[in-house]
């Protein structure tokens, strides 16, 4: 196992664990969320075409989409 999947296994169940024993709240893991979204500069395609000035689907075409929550983001932290 590379060292990347191996310290996102173990983040994935330190949060687990302390959400799962009250050391986290809700407002933690939108904390966590907001922070990871940040960090992956991500936005829906709509907002992404409409701040860079290119079409919808010409966003969709040249960019990384991927589905959260049943929506569709693109990350663009490059």
């Amino acid at each position: 196992m590379n060292k990347t999947v191996e310290n996102t296994y173990k983040l994935k169940k330190f949060i687990a664990e302390k959400f799962e024993l009250g050391a986290l709240d809700n407002e933690s893991l939108v904390q966590i969320i907001e922070l990871c979204g940040s960090y992956l500069n991500l936005k829906t395609i709509s907002d992404y075409a409409r701040d860079n000035k290119i079409s919808y689907n010409g966003t969709k075409k040249f960019r990384k989409i991927i589905t959260l929550f049943n929506n569709k983001f693109v990350i663009d932290n490059e």
